[in-house]
């Protein structure tokens, strides 16, 4: 028992001790075009990343600081002040799904529906494995009898979610916040345009081939009960548009997905701290976006963190 938790803990081997400012990171150009609404189901906070230096950073999920005292959780679709949509509005019907890869730790499923609302055929290739009009990407890691969701990514508009492996004393946990990786187009909202999504099971790598050109690689490089990363590398510099950008919700402190921001500012000797709707942006290393109390939306969901960005492939370790 005691192995099998060290295992666990240290999936591919990073600790889980909380991660402080890099110091040594690129500095990038925050933006924020976040905009109040009052219903929970619409994504109107949009925080953007540009640099054109920038060919490398790290992209991580993070349990909320509350997680330990959670005894309940929510995750029900609150539909209250949304005028334009509505429950009926929003349902789909139920879509086909396959396993396109299986093995003793992981499975990968690919969900097709009737309709998505950017009628993309983005190549879809798992392993040797090609495939075509999938919508969602779904991974999902084995632990005990049990295959756990932590990451999906949607191919036709390049949103991607992930969140750690649920704590011991939680069955499940939800996702929260989306990002994009790629350059960050605008076609009704942020999008990343895909031609292929390809991934590696021996590696737990995502290759992106991007439809402005150039690739990039999105590596699992930890998984566990406290975090999820994700080593981001470019084949290129993403110049004129930002290079990544978060989408999450806000309506009110108790009723968010991100309510708060954190950033390190280039050469700052503290982190400046406000709230997510009140952020004019910044030229930061570090960034943190998450909630310090809990919210009656997604409760579980994870604090997201983006940094050590860099001009060149991150040194090894």
């Amino acid at each position: 028992m005691f192995l099998s938790r060290l295992i666990a803990l240290g999936f591919l081997g990073l600790a889980t001790t909380a991660h402080a400012a890099t110091l040594d990171g690129l500095a990038v150009e925050m933006t924020n075009t976040s905009e109040p609404v009052l219903c929970a189901e619409k994504d109107n906070v949009a925080v953007n990343f540009a640099s054109p230096d920038v060919r490398h950073f790290q992209i991580e999920a993070v349990h909320p600081a509350y997680m330990g005292s959670l005894r309940q959780d929510r995750w029900e679709p609150d539909w209250t002040a949304c005028e334009d949509i509505s429950e009926q509005t929003s349902a789909k019907p139920h879509p086909t799904m396959a396993t396109l890869f299986e093995d003793d730790s992981l499975r990968i499923m690919g969900l097709s529906f009737t309709e998505f609302w950017r009628p993309n055929d983005v190549t879809v290739t798992i392993g040797d494995k090609v495939t075509h009009k999938i919508h969602l990407l779904q991974l999902l890691k084995k632990r005990g009898d049990k295959a756990i969701e932590v990451l999906v990514i949607y191919p036709g508009d390049g949103y991607w979610r992930i969140k750690p492996l649920p704590p011991e004393h939680l069955d499940w946990t939800s996702y929260g916040s989306s990002f994009l990786v790629g350059p960050v187009e605008f076609d009704q909202r942020p999008v990343v345009n895909l031609k292929d999504v390809a991934f590696d099971p021996k590696t737990m790598t995502f290759t992106l081939t991007l439809a402005k050109g150039g690739k990039a690689s999105v590596a699992v490089k930890a998984l566990n009960e406290e975090r999820m990363t994700l080593d981001v590398a470019f084949d290129q510099g993403v110049s004129g548009l930002p290079f990544a950008g978060l989408r999450s919700m806000y309506v009110t402190e108790f009723n968010a997905d991100v309510a708060r921001i954190a950033v390190r500012e280039e050469g700052a000797r503290s982190w400046r701290e406000e709230m997510i709707m009140n952020f004019p942006g910044a030229k930061a290393t570090d960034a943190w976006m998450g909630r310090l109390v809990p919210s009656r939306h997604n409760t579980s969901a994870p604090d997201m963190m983006f940094n050590r960005f860099r001009a060149s492939p991150a040194p090894s370790r």
